[in-house]
């Protein structure tokens, strides 16, 4: 068994830390693999005192092992060939089809995620162990963008305040910025016009919210490159350019962190980017083209896309005109 360590000390792994052989073989030949993680607490409670994640490896280069998550929007849901085909990613290109013709000179792994600003533990993460954290849910999300188009996608991954709670924000810590990987190198369609790297955040409730995702798969396998592997943030009741991809930072401030969009036209790409069918953006929004397995078809768009349920109460009180 190849183990791997995260604590950037170079320690040797305390021998508290090692799971007991014969809890090992009765995961192994009892449970499967993803159950055995999931029955871990104990050993991950035990590397979380000491700093680092608990290590684990992929079996499979594409497939992941999930279990049903609580959010599942009923709506048909998008086919992966239209999902993994028709993307905004900027850093591979401008048009829909851009990112699927050129993703491919993105290098996943190694990756590391670097966790740092206000919070207690900073630290370095491989994207392995970063994905083994928690048991994957698959969750069926509804997404809207300013384009006027929609999909429904089923996601993999498990809800962002897992991770947070992991790396214990301090009070002062108001927001949390998310900061993608940019390199010429790997990305040689960058758009030279913007202001690299893409950055995103979040209000800290918004964050801790149970819907937002933390995000490694689609469609019960690994992210494509073209969707922003290997790791992203969804959050489906907000316009889709505020779901960060290709995560490689996440940075905790008291202030309001810059965003991309937000830097290139402040009157239109609000902060907040909740989808409101009422106002925030130049373009209409009032209706949407559903991708799905046939002919595009209009909807009218919903207010926070139909997750107002969840997320309305996050913005009591708040002039949403104002603060779009």
């Amino acid at each position: 068994m190849l183990i791997r360590k995260t604590h950037l000390s170079g320690d040797s792994i305390p021998s508290s830390q090692i799971t007991p052989l014969e809890v090992f073989q009765t995961g192994r030949t009892r449970m499967g693999r993803r159950s055995f993680l999931a029955q871990g607490g104990a050993v991950a409670a035990g590397a979380a005192l000491a700093g680092m994640l608990p290590s684990r490896a992929f079996a499979d280069d594409t497939k992941l092992e999930t279990i049903p998550g609580k959010f599942q929007a009923t709506d048909p849901q998008t086919p992966f060939s239209k999902a993994t085909t028709y993307n905004n990613f900027y850093e591979f290109g401008t048009s829909k089809d851009d990112p699927a013709k050129n993703a491919h000179t993105l290098h996943t792994r190694p990756w590391t995620v670097k966790v740092d600003g206000l919070v207690k533990k900073p630290l370095t993460v491989n994207i392995d162990d970063l994905i083994h954290y928690r048991p994957l849910e698959s969750r069926v999300y509804r997404h809207r963008c300013v384009e006027a188009w929609s999909m429904v996608i089923p996601w993999d991954g498990y809800s962002l305040s897992e991770f947070i709670n992991f790396c214990e924000p301090l009070p002062s810590a108001k927001y949390v910025q998310f900061i993608s990987k940019v390199d010429a190198r790997q990305m040689p369609e960058l758009p030279t016009e913007f202001n690299w790297p893409y950055t995103e955040g979040l209000r800290m409730d918004e964050a801790m919210h149970p819907l937002t995702m933390l995000t490694f798969g689609c469609y019960g396998q690994v992210l494509p490159n073209q969707n922003g592997a290997p790791v992203r943030v969804v959050l489906p009741w907000k316009w889709g350019y505020k779901s960060a991809k290709s995560i490689v930072q996440f940075h905790f401030t008291k202030d309001e962190p810059s965003t991309l969009w937000n830097q290139i036209e402040p009157t239109e790409y609000g902060f907040y980017s909740n989808v409101n069918p009422d106002g925030g953006h130049r373009i209409p929004q009032q209706t949407e083209r559903r991708l799905d397995g046939g002919f595009p078809h209009v909807l009218k768009t919903q207010m926070f896309n139909g997750y107002g349920d969840q997320v309305a109460s996050l913005y009591a009180g708040m002039d949403l005109k104002r603060y779009y």
